[in-house]
């Protein structure tokens, strides 16, 4: 990191400019007329994704088709897996609750129209997953990460069956994804692009802005109808990521 104090300086500044002018413009984007109120914070969220993922200099490479409707479950490494996420599918976020204190990204989750699931307060939970499954009615994709926390990415966590009712009441269709990570020789993966443990995101995220550059690559599934038994659709979603994981490897 003190190798490239001027790198630094300079997306500091940039990741500023990128927020405050994110503040002014979710305004336009809620006022402007063109969309409703949750399609135009999507479109923001979309928008602002983009902008983040220019500051870090993340470059994105896609397999598979990009779904624009249904359940999309995902392994989780961290934020960064939100700004790839969401630059790429024009969708609403589930995310644990605790994300919303989170410096910049609980900001950027709460604005764009995130559904939190609390761990820690379970008779808030059915209801809180019961939120899911108006915008699978309505169309809308709905991105979540199954696991319900971030890892080190060598292995994917098992998957809690609950978050993926949703899709089998409503009968939306299902996309497995899977994320990865290049750093190009410029450190870990597991360390410094994982958030995940005991790691505090402020110094994380100033160590990720001065890196050089750094590689993603995601990899979407077949789209297809959900299974009726839910913890068999755990189990098939499970391989199905796994699987996708270990294409972006090898």
């Amino acid at each position: 990191m003190g190798r490239h104090p001027f790198r630094l300086a300079f997306r500091l500044l940039w990741l500023g400019w990128v927020i405050f002018s994110g503040m002014v413009a979710l305004a336009w984007f809620l006022h402007s007329g063109r969309r409703g109120e949750t399609d135009s914070r999507i479109a923001w969220m979309q928008w602002m994704s983009r902008r983040f993922l220019a500051v870090l200099h993340c470059q994105v490479t896609v397999s598979g088709e990009i779904p624009f409707g249904g359940l999309i479950a995902c392994n989780h490494l961290g934020y960064v897996d939100i700004l790839v996420l969401g630059s790429l599918c024009p969708a609403i976020f589930v995310a644990k609750s605790d994300v919303v204190e989170w410096p910049v990204f609980g900001w950027l989750a709460s604005r764009a129209g995130t559904i939190f699931v609390s761990r820690d307060a379970p008779a808030k939970v059915a209801a809180q997953l019961r939120e899911m499954e108006q915008p699978l009615r309505d169309g809308r994709p709905v991105i979540l990460f199954p696991e319900g926390t971030s890892s080190d990415g060598f292995r994917i966590l098992p998957f809690r069956s609950s978050l993926l009712e949703s899709a089998i009441i409503t009968g939306a269709s299902v996309t497995a994804a899977a994320i990865g990570y290049d750093l190009e020789g410029e450190g870990e993966v597991g360390s410094e692009i994982a958030y995940w443990g005991d790691l505090v995101l402020v110094p994380h995220l100033i160590n990720l802005l001065s890196k050089k550059s750094f590689k993603s690559s995601l990899a979407f599934g077949q789209t297809r109808e959900p299974m009726s038994d839910r913890k068999q659709e755990t189990r098939l979603m499970h391989q199905e990521v796994c699987s996708l994981r270990q294409s972006l490897f090898s």
